[in-house]
């Protein structure tokens, strides 16, 4: 329970009714970023203008269980053609939520990544905008970009191919 603050005089303050609601938005946020995976890196909330930024400490992998449950026959025969594409030894890396790709920081700028590159791990290779938050698509080990599987500004599914890549020293 939030107690009144005491102004230097002894009088109790009310909180402004933006006070309040940055309390409440602040509670919501951190609710909201408990129930989601992954570990958080960064946590903004501001109320002017309400601005709320999250960031995760990198890529959500998705739990097995919820991969292999598909919710229609039509969507397993889908992501087979898929992993049939990728060569041996390359290393996919999913969408870990729907929303759109982005290859690079802001329109006009130059791609994360390019078909060719070599990549440490850690370094992001795009990002996927969800509900007005843009979360970075980053590599869990160094390789070499071999594709990129989705166009900039394309909508992605839920464990959607977005980057293929292989193990460093091999050609892509």
């Amino acid at each position: 329970m939030d107690l009144p603050r005491a102004a230097r005089n002894g009088a109790p303050l009310v909180a402004t009714e933006q006070e309040d609601t940055t309390r409440s938005l602040g509670r919501e946020v951190v609710e909201l970023a408990r129930t989601l995976p992954g570990d958080l890196r960064r946590l903004t909330v501001r109320n002017g203008a309400c601005e709320v930024e999250v960031e995760w400490a990198g890529a959500v992998a998705a739990p097995a269980a919820t991969a292999t449950a598909a919710p229609a026959a039509a969507a397993p025969a889908a992501e087979e053609p898929e992993a049939a594409e990728a060569a041996p030894g390359t290393v996919t890396v999913r969408a870990p939520l729907v929303g759109t790709f982005y290859e690079s920081p802001s329109p006009g700028a130059d791609p994360f990544v390019r078909v060719g590159d070599e990549v440490e791990a850690g370094q992001t290779l795009g990002i996927v905008e969800a509900m007005k938050l843009m979360n970075p698509i980053v590599c869990d080990a160094p390789g070499v970009v071999a594709e990129v599987c989705v166009g900039n500004g394309e909508s992605v599914e839920y464990d959607q191919p977005l980057v293929r890549l292989t193990p460093p020293g091999r050609l892509a």
